[in-house]
């Protein structure tokens, strides 16, 4: 098989560019990996590996499909171009916040808060496409533990309650699963988020809880201008 850069792949040949792409140059050396990987030798990550990964707080695990890795550092080099960084584009176009001042007294205790918000992940991880995956967006702190760099206990039972009530009602507990990214792996600092995963849960929960939501990459495709 013909050894190409890693900036070729999964790029039908006669597509392929001649120079490496600015979205593509100064990668890490594992995201030219990843990226360079071809699509049909990807594995998805199953729901019981999910939650395993999840369980054993091996959170890195979770890496997005090579072809769409590549399209997401491309349209995050796209919208940082145009809205100068991916949190305000996130934070205007996505969430539609005007600020990021929490209006309740507490978290997770007024049901029809706007404090929270949930979407879909605009770019989903590698994971079983029975998968729905989640991101629920708040305007107050989810402060970690200073001894231990995690999410606080007294924040992760508040969490578990809200989990509860918002997905378990409707969806099997054995099929919901949350997590919260380390610092490391966040793509988005400066709002507070929480991962929401689920198993092939009914559809009209998903456009009940996101309001009818549609994750970015569902909308723009393979094209990206």
């Amino acid at each position: 098989m013909e050894d190409i850069p890693y900036w070729r792949a999964n790029v039908p040949k006669d597509q392929w560019p001649a120079e490496c792409p600015d979205f593509l140059l100064n990668l890490s050396e594992r995201d030219q990996q990843l990226v360079g990987q071809l699509d049909k030798d990807y594995h998805r990550l199953t729901w019981p590996e999910v939650r395993k990964v999840i369980a054993d707080n091996q959170l890195d695990r979770f890496v997005r499909v090579p072809s769409d890795l590549r399209r997401y550092l491309e349209y995050n080099a796209q919208l940082k171009k145009e809205h100068g960084s991916v949190m305000d584009y996130v934070v205007k176009e996505r969430l539609k916040w005007t600020d990021l001042k929490a209006k309740d007294a507490a978290p997770f205790i007024d049901p029809n808060t706007t404090d929270i918000k949930i979407l879909y992940n605009d770019w989903p991880y590698g994971i079983d496409e029975r998968i729905v995956h989640l991101v629920v967006w708040t305007k107050f702190e989810l402060p970690d533990d200073p001894s231990t760099k995690e999410l606080a206990s007294d924040m992760r039972a508040q969490i578990d309650d809200y989990v509860d009530k918002t997905f378990c009602q409707a969806v099997p507990e054995e099929n919901v699963i949350w997590f919260k990214n380390w610092k490391a792996l966040k793509s988005i600092h400066s709002v507070e988020h929480f991962h929401v995963m689920l198993f092939d849960p009914d559809p009209n929960l998903i456009d009940q809880v996101t309001h009818g939501d549609i994750p970015l990459s569902r909308k723009i495709g393979g094209a990206i201008k």
